[in-house]
């Protein structure tokens, strides 16, 4: 019988509840800021850590995780058994992190050649940020759960991967100019006529999909845009920070338009945080529309 673990990075910002239900391994990144190095999700939460941003001048780093954490996870869970394990990193094109899980799934069966056919490792690239592929990945382990084969489980991640589009609205640019980490919004000069950039992220891109005037104006739109790209009748999440009652305004808009509720919500950690800042609305769906 097969014994499957499913595993992220914390920049995927499933939520504790949602990792300890459904048996996800969430590996976190490091955080430095200033002379100090913190673990995210264990040295803060994401309330903790947006204090911490307001009161910091300066950019926080995000450390990749390593050939060598990963070659440690692989091992543990071959002597535990398992016969599957998938992981899924954050974008690519944004960290090296998911060509060091290749790196050691490579060095693993290097030093482990019986272990091939007996335990398979999965490298998915998220292609994304937050829920962007944090959703597969709850929706991967439900399906582990309900004795899905890997081959499945790993087929309907890609095809959601491969398919998302994140729209969202940043409600302050500073810090993305600061940390230049998105190129578009931070180049983008607008701000003080009052404009703000809707920002779409999919197939390992972030670029500027519209722009809008005031804050007012942010929900609507991005309610506009997944009405117009979403595949019908399939789910979505909402993708928050800071501020609860945008996260609840986004909820509403969506519930009303599309006449069901989220999925999910999910509030973004430091890895997020740390280039967007920490007040942001958005949302997470299947699109309709072939890659561009």
């Amino acid at each position: 019988m097969a014994k499957i673990k499913l595993i992220t990075d914390s920049a995927s910002d499933i939520s504790k509840e949602n990792a300890e239900k459904y048996d996800i391994l969430v590996i976190p990144f490091k955080v430095t800021i200033g002379e100090k190095s913190y673990v995210s999700r264990v040295d803060f939460d994401n309330e903790g850590f947006y204090k911490m941003l307001d009161e910091y001048d300066g950019i926080p780093m995000t450390s990749q995780i390593t050939a060598f954490e990963f070659t440690e996870v692989f091992e543990k869970l071959y002597e535990e058994g398992y016969t599957d394990a998938i992981y899924t990193s954050i974008n690519a094109k944004g960290s090296s992190t998911y060509s060091n899980s290749l790196m050691a799934s490579e060095s693993f069966y290097e030093k482990h050649p019986e272990a091939k056919g007996k335990f398979t490792i999965h490298c998915i690239d998220g292609r994304s940020y937050t829920g962007g592929y944090g959703y597969a990945v709850v929706e991967g382990a439900k399906k582990a759960q309900k004795n899905a084969s890997a081959n499945e489980i790993v087929a309907f991640m890609k095809d959601w991967i491969d398919n998302c589009v994140i729209f969202f609205a940043m409600y302050s640019l500073r810090y993305a100019r600061k940390s230049g980490r998105i190129p578009s919004a931070a180049a983008f000069v607008g701000e003080v006529m009052g404009l703000k950039p809707i920002m779409r992220i999919d197939d390992n891109q972030i670029v500027t999909e519209a722009k809008i005037r005031g804050d007012k104006a942010i929900v609507p739109k991005i309610v506009e845009l997944v009405e117009g790209e979403m595949i019908p009748q399939t789910p979505y999440v909402i993708v928050y920070g800071s501020d609860d009652t945008v996260r609840d305004e986004m909820a509403q808009a969506m519930t009303k338009k599309m006449g069901y509720p989220p999925a999910d919500l999910y509030q973004i950690g430091s890895e997020i945080a740390t280039n967007a800042g920490p007040k942001v609305t958005g949302v997470i769906f299947k699109s309709s529309h072939p890659k561009r």
